[in-house]
């Protein structure tokens, strides 16, 4: 009696190519859904200073696949959505509205003005596994790394 496992190989096949699919270039944005970014630092457009968070470990933005975006912004929490269209080594991005809890946090220049901010990002970059948000009218972008898991 023969067996025939048809079902082994196209197995294998399968998870050989999910795998392909997703051995990660950190450069290549081919999707932002299930990463999370911690918040390094904010750019004003032209000769500004960079504003660094206070505790960077307290900023993180987590793009969940079905299109849900979590924040934690300082120590208050929130959620919102996003919209992604990729293109190179970025693309156009969609933010909000977020929707965020109102606790009192410690005074740090980025956490009032991330929220505010958090609508007007139009596009982004990954650049040396770094994530660009950058806003519209070149009014400045917010740099990124990996949150580590």
């Amino acid at each position: 009696m023969k067996h025939r496992f048809v079902g082994v190989p196209l197995a294998a096949a399968a998870l050989l190519s999910g795998c392909a699919a997703s051995s990660s270039n950190p450069d290549q944005p081919a999707s932002l859904a299930g990463s999370s970014w911690s918040l390094m630092a904010f750019q004003p457009d032209g000769d500004g200073a960079a504003v660094r968070p206070a505790r960077p470990d307290q900023y993180r933005l987590t793009f969940q696949p079905d299109g849900r975006l979590l924040a934690q912004v300082d120590c208050n929490r929130g959620s919102g959505q996003w919209q992604a269209t990729p293109a190179g080594q970025g693309g156009s991005l969609q933010l909000g509205p977020l929707a965020l809890t109102r606790m009192m946090c410690p005074p740090d220049p980025v956490g009032q003005r991330l929220p505010q901010d958090i609508e007007a990002v139009r596009s982004y970059r990954i650049v040396n596994g770094r994530l660009l948000l950058e806003l519209g009218g070149n009014a400045g972008s917010y740099t990124w790394e990996r949150a580590q898991q």
